[in-house]
């Protein structure tokens, strides 16, 4: 199977319907983030290996969401929602992550429902012009945790 694609980055567009790159992958800064955080501190990671991984999160990233949409599209909605893509996780064997990822989007929808009531009790509980505006820009962006564990027959799992 020929690969299409340019591994090194500086390509400003592809093969592939005239789409950029930068545009087609997730950032390096970010995946070497997310690379880094899992590997001890003293740990470095190849250029080769971040646009590796770039390429292979960017296509899963893809294909999840392209069976996701296919679902959407048969049922005539045009929004891909968070359950949409628990379920073509399933839909694609891995079973594994749809439970952490249920949870992780129940939590989510939580932390939303409460940042939204609190910005509703501010706007209400002011009376001038701007209050709407800071109540909005002063929310605090809380971090959340997921509990996503590596499966694997070793007993050496590892939190993500």
């Amino acid at each position: 199977m020929a690969d299409n694609y340019s591994t090194g980055g500086a390509s400003a567009s592809s093969d592939d319907g005239g789409i950029k790159e930068q545009d087609r992958l997730l950032p390096i800064a970010n995946v070497g983030r997310i690379m880094k955080q899992i590997l001890p501190s003293n740990s470095k990671i190849s250029k080769e290996a971040k646009e590796t991984m770039q390429e292979c999160v960017s296509e899963f990233i893809s294909f999840v969401t392209g069976e996701a949409s296919e679902k959407c599209r048969k049922e005539r909605r045009k929004t891909v929602n968070g359950d949409d893509i628990c379920w073509a996780l399933g839909a694609l064997g891995f079973d594994d992550y749809t439970g952490p990822l249920r949870r992780y989007l129940l939590k989510y929808r939580e932390l939303e429902g409460d940042r939204a009531a609190n910005n509703n009790n501010n706007n209400n509980s002011q009376d001038n012009k701007g209050a709407s505006t800071r109540a909005s820009s002063s929310s605090t962006v809380i971090p959340l945790k997921s509990n996503l564990y590596e499966r694997s027959n070793s007993s050496n799992s590892r939190q993500y």
